[in-house]
């Protein structure tokens, strides 16, 4: 079966896994992780904050975020297909008690103008914007880059409006990989900026929650909070390490690979997609009413040997990967072929 649910069903290569056998550890709930203490140092220079926080996920790197930002009652502005609005189990309203205010926007990317049409006025009666969350790549919209000059806009209008930036940064070295702007250009707008180093870095495990000290400070209680302290969390944070040092660049592969795919999809009757809005690992085609859903079609796919996710009434996810070999991709598109031809 070749699988293409998403980037996260990597597993660990060899060299990896000697890394993070031979990792020295201590206990973190302690701060006495000497791995995790570098793992967090070099998230924090590779974004330019001054510090970061490993936790163990991306959902609670997000909502670690939204909470210290924030207070109950709060108003938070995000896209309506954002992660934090749609696969975080309504983690705003039950860890921070905020409402979010999605915005529609194209591929996921919002306007400065639409969020300044949202800004709450200051007065009893509406919920106060504090916080203005951007992910980047987006994962509904396709894997889709959310452009550097117009996030720029919106950090003079929340400059203006004294509120917060957030970067759901999950997947932000694909940004960086396709579009060739360091890490830290696209950090700088935010105040709090998180990394996921499972999600095609190919670790195991763990995000890092980067800011300012006094950001990190605060965070580092609702971590606590939330249980998400570790003890010796540097076995799992060595895989990082390891990542951030050799896996970066093969990102590259990824992209090209989803493109391969893209241009077959585009080519086949019945399917729907556009490949110059696959920016980058992520491909989500529609498929016409006469294939059927998009579970039916995933159910096909499955049956021909390819995993695939359905990811909405009539549009399926293929998501590539490191461990994807260019035979894989072959073969991919072969099934492709074979069953929507």
């Amino acid at each position: 079966m070749i699988d293409l649910r998403s980037d996260t069903v990597t597993t660990p290569s060899q060299a990896m896994r000697t890394a993070m056998a031979n990792a020295e550890v201590g206990d973190d709930v302690f701060g006495e992780d000497p791995t995790v203490i570098r793992l967090q140092e070099a998230v924090a220079r590779l974004l330019g904050k001054e510090a970061g926080l490993y936790v163990p996920s991306g959902t609670m790197s997000n909502q670690i975020a939204i909470k210290t930002h924030t207070q109950p009652g709060d108003e938070v502005i995000c896209e309506y297909g954002a992660h934090i609005m749609n696969y975080e189990s309504g983690g705003p309203a039950f860890h921070s008690q905020v409402q979010l205010h999605p915005l529609h926007g194209r591929l996921g990317v919002f306007t400065a103008e639409q969020v300044e049409e949202v800004i709450r006025p200051h007065n009893a009666h509406t919920p106060p914007t504090r916080l203005i969350t951007i992910e980047n790549t987006h994962n509904r919209a396709g894997g889709t880059i959310f452009p550097l000059d117009e996030i720029l806009k919106i950090k003079e209008l929340a400059r203006a409006h004294d509120l917060q930036m957030h970067l759901d940064g999950a997947r932000l070295l694909h940004a960086v990989v396709a579009t060739g702007i360091p890490a830290d250009e696209w950090a700088a707008p935010f105040e709090s900026v998180s990394l996921c180093l499972s999600k095609g870095l190919g670790a195991p495990v763990g995000s890092v929650l980067a800011g300012s000290r006094e950001f990190v400070d605060r965070a580092h209680r609702y971590r606590k909070l939330f249980g998400g302290g570790m003890r010796q969390a540097g076995i799992i944070a060595a895989g990082g390490l390891f990542a951030l040092d050799s896996n970066i660049d093969d990102l590259a592969r990824d992209h090209d690979h989803a493109q391969r795919i893209a241009r077959t999809l585009a080519g086949l009757p019945g399917i729907i997609i556009d490949p110059t809005e696959v920016h980058t690992n992520i491909i989500i085609f529609e498929v016409q009413e006469s294939r059927g859903s998009g579970a039916q079609v995933e159910q096909q796919l499955r049956q021909a040997g390819l995993a695939g996710l359905a990811f909405a009434r009539r549009k399926v996810r293929l998501v590539t990967h490191r461990d994807l070999s260019a035979a894989d991709i072959d073969r991919t598109i072969s099934i492709l072929k074979k069953v929507f031809d």
